[in-house]
């Protein structure tokens, strides 16, 4: 239906008379006549490609641009490929939490460290229970201490608003 739009100019779409010649063809690098390219790049059976049109003149070269579209592509894919993704997940408990409770949140932490994710612990202070600002901090520093073996602490405790936050970083990432 629609018809796909080259990232690159090519042949005669490059709307320059002179322009500079770069890469490994068997044409010497430098500034020629586009038209004199533009024959020689047809005799040979290759495109002439604009690379750089911002430049005065206009970087370009000679090659098969079906296959320079296909390799940027698959560099492309390669780069995503080798990128991973980290995620956040977020456990929150009050300053007051019990022992078993503090233990169910250590094992969804464990849990998700060991899948590489890193985790956001925070302290959230309701109404009159900011007075235990220490006792969070505590909680954050044992919570750290607990699951030592699965993450490092990445940023100590912080107050931010009525919350305290701490974030924990896996130690080694494990693929899902």
């Amino acid at each position: 239906m629609y018809k796909k739009r080259n990232i690159h100019r090519i042949n005669n779409n490059i709307n320059s008379d002179i322009i500079r010649l770069v890469g490994d063809s068997s044409i010497k690098n430098g500034i020629y006549s586009t038209k004199d390219i533009l024959s020689i790049a047809e005799n040979i059976g290759l495109d002439l490609v604009e690379i750089n049109p911002k430049l005065k003149p206009p970087v370009c070269k000679i090659l098969d641009y079906k296959k320079y579209l296909y390799e940027q592509k698959k560099k492309k894919k390669q780069f995503k490929s080798k990128q991973t993704k980290v995620n956040t997940k977020e456990i929150r408990f009050g300053p007051q939490i019990g022992d078993h409770d503090g233990k169910v949140k250590i094992k969804s932490a464990e849990k998700f460290l060991m899948r590489g994710d890193k985790v956001k612990v925070f302290v959230f202070f309701k109404g009159r229970s900011i007075v235990y600002k220490e006792q969070g901090k505590i909680k954050l520093l044992k919570f750290a201490e607990e699951i030592e073996e699965y993450g490092k602490v990445e940023q100590m405790p912080v107050m931010e608003g009525k919350r305290m936050y701490m974030i924990i970083a896996p130690k080694k990432i494990i693929t899902k």
